[in-house]
Parts: structure tokens; C-alpha cells; sequence
């Protein structure tokens, strides 16, 4: 049987000042749904540290326990899809913006939520992927649904240093793709070559200032995790009938290009939304993240802590000093 009180990350807002503080809460003030899950672990976002420090766009109302993303073992449920003991994992939908989220010790949510984790995976190791490597498997999933194959050139991956773009990388390669890794963080260079990167570059090498709408094509497929001017100098650098998928906003929410890469190339973009897959899309994506040999890989881009350490790693995601991925080890007990 569940306890009636467990810990939680609860964000309180006070004359617009935003304050995380781990609490112990009763079960009764989970949100209505039919399967009861005890988290073993979760990890942290990008939506995670915004609703953290309560950015209106991700969470409405406060008090909140944010976590788009938990890994646990169902201890109560209504479906008859689902049993006692079963491990599961929920990425995405309304968990941790304006239902309670992962970063808790229990969640409640709907069962159609939840898929089962898939032989290959861990609790721990589903948590390292989380939304972040699910983005990532649903980017080269679409560019191997829209035919570019590894022989057709080289691949980009920007922001290669966050939790999509490492995860991206590591993906890439092990499916055989040529990937070059653009980071802002040269410090990290060897880390994205054991993931399996050909080529670092700088962040900024990926720029391509000259104004013109179309220059020399480089990338058979792009990656992108941060927006604005990248995204721009991406598409304007792929190769006809290439892909570039787009994730991501870091740098900038506003996309000024020209449709030249699009009628004279036949570049594609793909729009990458994690939140509202179909349960089949889910089903395939951690089906492949289940058959990737990380090991070694994935743990050494992954950092593990506590509830009670977290408020640590959202304030360095904040500044934007996070590197990799976070992992929460929700129950430690």
C-alpha cells in the first residue's frame, strides 16, 4: 500500500517571488486519475526549470511540483491495461506544467499516459533519456522516415552539448550517420567524440552571415535544439532533399529565413513536439532508445541527484550552464 505522505519539489509564488523548497505532502492533494505511480526517478528539462521559476507559458497556477517526466513502478490502478508492480514510463502530455509532476515521490495520472519500459531500459537509464532523448530518437526517426540515409553526407547537430544534442549525437552515430557536434562549449569536445561525434565544431562556425538566401550545401540532415540565427544558417546550408528538425528555442523563438532552401533544394523542416505523441510514436521511439548500447556513454553525460539537490541544477539550467542530463533519483530511500 502507498504511504499517505510523501516528499515532493513544491514551487510557491509570493508577490511574484518564485521559491522551491522540498515538502512532504498527502497523497490526497495528487491531481484525479486511475493509475497511482511510485516514481523512482525522473530528470531535468528545459519546461522544467521555466516552470520552476515560473514562467506563465508552462504553468498556470501555483503551488506546483514540476517534472515532465517520471520512471516508476504502478502501485494502484483502475485499467485493466495495467497491473500492481508493473515499471512504467510517462514523458510529456500536461505532467509537470499544470499537473503534478515528476519530481515527486508519487504520481497520479491517466493510464493512457504511461507506456510500459521496454527490455534494454532501466528506470535509471529511461530517466538519463527522458524527454530529451525521446526528442532526440523522434529527430532521427523523422529524418530516416524522410529517406536521408548516412551516405548522403554529413550530419548537424547544434547545442550538441545539451541533453537533446548529446543524446542526438550519440543516437546519430550508433545508426551510422557522419555527425558533426556544434557547441558553444569547446571544453566538452572530447565527451561529444566518445559519444561518437567525427567532428566538433564551434557554436558559431555554424553561422553563415553573408545575407545570401542559399549558401554552399553542407549537411545532408540537421539537428537543431536552439533556433533563431543557427536554425537560419542550418537550412540555408543543407543539401537538396535534406532535413533539418527544430526543437528547440535557446537562442531565439523567432526564425527569419527564406523559402529559397525550401523551393530550390526541397529542404524540409520538421517541427519535433515531444509532448502530444500517439502512444504507437511512443511505443516505437523508447523501442529504439531500448536497443542503443549507451552504457558507459549515457552515464558519463549524466549527472544523478536528489530532490534535495535539484534546486542546484534548475539554477545552473537557469544561468545556462547545464551540461548533459540531469537524472533525479526520486525515491532514494
Amino acid at each position: 500500500m502507498p504511504e499517505e505522505q510523501f516528499r515532493a519539489l513544491v514551487v510557491r509564488e509570493h508577490d511574484g517571488v518564485y521559491r522551491r523548497a522540498v515538502e512532504t505532502r498527502p497523497l490526497d492533494s495528487l491531481p484525479p486519475g486511475d493509475t497511482l505511480v511510485r516514481v523512482g526517478y525522473s530528470s531535468l528539462n528545459y519546461k522544467d526549470m521555466l516552470s520552476a521559476t515560473g514562467h506563465p507559458g508552462i504553468t498556470r497556477a501555483y503551488p506546483h511540483t514540476p517534472g515532465i517526466d517520471a520512471a516508476g513502478v504502478v502501485v494502484d490502478s483502475a485499467s485493466d491495461d495495467l497491473r500492481v508492480g508493473d515499471e512504467v514510463i510517462v514523458t510529456g502530455y500536461d505532467l509537470g506544467m499544470n499537473t503534478s509532476g515528476g519530481f515527486a515521490e508519487y504520481i497520479r495520472v491517466s493510464a493512457e499516459w504511461l507506456v510500459p519500459l521496454p527490455e534494454g531500459l532501466t528506470l535509471a537509464s529511461a530517466m538519463s533519456c527522458g524527454t530529451a532523448g525521446f526528442t532526440a530518437c523522434l529527430s532521427l526517426l523523422g529524418i530516416e522516415d524522410a529517406g536521408v540515409r548516412p551516405e548522403d553526407g554529413p550530419v548537424l547537430v547544434t547545442g550538441a552539448t545539451g541533453g537533446v544534442g548529446s543524446l542526438a549525437v550519440m543516437l546519430l552515430a550508433d545508426a551510422g550517420y557522419d555527425v558533426t557536434a556544434a557547441t558553444g562549449r569547446p571544453d566538452n569536445a572530447g565527451k561529444l567524440l566518445r559519444l561518437g561525434a567525427r567532428e566538433v565544431i564551434a557554436r558559431d562556425d555554424v553561422l553563415r552571415p553573408s545575407g545570401r538566401p542559399l549558401v554552399k550545401g553542407v549537411w545532408a540532415a540537421v539537428v537543431d535544439t536552439v533556433g533563431g540565427e543557427y536554425l537560419d544558417s542550418a537550412i540555408r546550408a543543407t543539401l537538396a532533399n535534406g532535413v533539418v528538425t527544430c526543437c528547440g528555442m535557446v537562442a531565439s523563438p523567432r526564425l527569419n529565413t527564406s523559402v529559397l532552401p525550401f523551393i530550390l533544394r526541397g529542404v524540409r523542416l520538421l517541427g519535433i513536439d515531444s509532448a502530444e505523441r500517439s502512444r504507437d510514436e511512443r511505443l516505437r521511439a523508447w523501442g529504439r532508445l531500448a536497443t542503443v548500447d549507451a552504457g558507459e556513454r549515457l552515464e558519463e553525460i549524466t549527472t544523478e541527484c536528489g530532490l534535495d539537490g535539484l534546486d542546484e541544477h534548475i539554477e545552473r539550467m537557469r544561468l545556462g550552464e547545464g551540461v548533459g542530463r540531469v537524472r533525479v533519483a526520486v525515491d532514494s530511500r
